[in-house]
């Protein structure tokens, strides 16, 4: 979504461990035109309530309520109509307690959360469409992510969540196996327990943590010398910077670059 159509809800104390972001999105368009936005992979499980027209993606249309897997692909969505939604962010591991299985099993794919919820995402969803506001709108859901939370699989993996704080506090750069020394497993035994808790393996994950890392330095190097950002960033050099953006991204880095300044591609259909 366009950064002005965004507006971030307080997280409540109970749900902190469990989710990061609660977003609303809000983004009106005149009838026959579309926005097209290309979102980052970011490795995270999120769940999305349409309260509008749902956004759609290539062939596939959008669902009312739904949990997106984790990724480490980047999407076109395409954005019509009126948009308006609640989108929340899950940490790494957390599937498990709020969705009643973890992330490894429903990976590659978009949930209807009336599957995962036994028919109680419609039903919230409804209840928020009638609420005043915006403000009361996020506490119903609240309230509901804690009930959830109450109800879901409390076996989660300690050594996943650990994992995913280490590799990402090191930018992707920390070398898997002292990760799986630090955390008490065995190389082979992280790449199980990661893939089944966070959704995606450990190298992926790593590679998507040396990507942000490289985006947060070129919010402040508008004209980076690209050998040293890569070396610095972790990668091999800079062919490997190019490589994984065009993977992660699907844009080289100057191409990124260039459409992080001139910004949304608006256009009519």
């Amino acid at each position: 979504m366009p950064a002005g159509t965004l507006h971030a809800f307080p997280v409540p104390a109970p749900l902190r461990a469990q989710v990061a972001h609660i977003l609303l999105y809000r983004e009106g368009l005149p009838e026959g035109h579309e926005v097209v936005e290309r979102v980052l992979p970011d490795g995270a499980v999120r769940l999305v309530f349409n309260l509008g027209d749902a956004p759609s993606t290539g062939e596939s249309a959008g669902q009312p309520v739904e949990a997106l897997s984790a990724s480490a692909a980047p999407v076109l969505v395409r954005l019509r109509r009126k948009m308006e939604g609640l989108s929340v962010t899950l940490r790494p591991g957390a599937a498990a307690a709020l969705l009643g299985m973890p992330a490894g099993e429903i990976a590659g794919t978009a949930v209807h959360l009336d599957e995962l919820w036994r028919g109680r995402g419609a039903e919230l969803l409804e209840r928020m469409a009638e609420q005043p506001d915006d403000a009361s709108r996020v506490s119903l859901l609240c309230a509901a992510l804690q009930r959830h939370l109450a109800d879901g699989d409390a076996t989660v993996h300690p050594a996943a969540m650990r994992a995913a704080q280490l590799i990402a506090a090191s930018g992707g750069r920390r070398p898997l196996r002292e990760v799986a020394a630090a955390v008490g497993l065995g190389e082979r035994r992280l790449q199980q327990v990661f893939q089944q808790q966070v959704g995606l393996p450990p190298r992926a994950w790593s590679r998507l943590a040396r990507l942000h890392a490289c985006l947060r330095a070129l919010r402040v190097q508008r004209a980076p010398a690209w050998a040293s950002l890569a070396l610095d960033g972790g990668f091999y050099d800079q062919s490997h910077l190019v490589n994984e953006f065009q993977a992660l991204c699907g844009l080289t880095p100057t191409e990124f670059l260039g459409r992080a300044i001139s910004g949304s591609s608006k256009t009519a259909g």
